[in-house]
């Protein structure tokens, strides 16, 4: 489960970020998903908490939105929303479609008090 990797990582730039500013304590996370990174939100979401726990980020809530993934044809050069990583150019049928986003992670902001 890598998601609690990455609830870890989460919760050591809060906490820095935090401290950085001389905060005592971290009451939410907006985090920034895109559609194709292959983090399950929900395991992330359950991960959190155990990272957290006896941090400054204890008891903060991470509040999660998912960006949809983009992607250019390379033979049409249409632009169109992915839905996975073998999608084709839903203008002439291209396949592999050249993502342009949407397997980008970034911590948007850090609520402290």
């Amino acid at each position: 489960m890598h998601e609690l990797s990455i609830a870890c990582e989460l919760v050591k730039s809060a906490a820095a970020e935090a401290e950085r500013h001389g905060a005592a304590r971290v009451v939410g996370l907006d985090l920034v998903l895109g559609a194709l990174t292959g983090v399950e939100p929900d395991a992330l979401v359950f991960a959190f908490p155990v990272a957290a726990a006896g941090t400054r980020c204890d008891g903060a809530e991470l509040r999660i939105e998912i960006e949809r993934a983009k992607g250019r044809c390379v033979d049409c050069s249409a632009t169109s929303e992915v839905d996975s990583l073998m999608s084709a150019c839903p203008e002439c049928g291209a396949w592999p479609i050249g993502l342009e986003g949407g397997r980008e992670m970034r911590l948007r902001s850090v609520e402290v008090t």
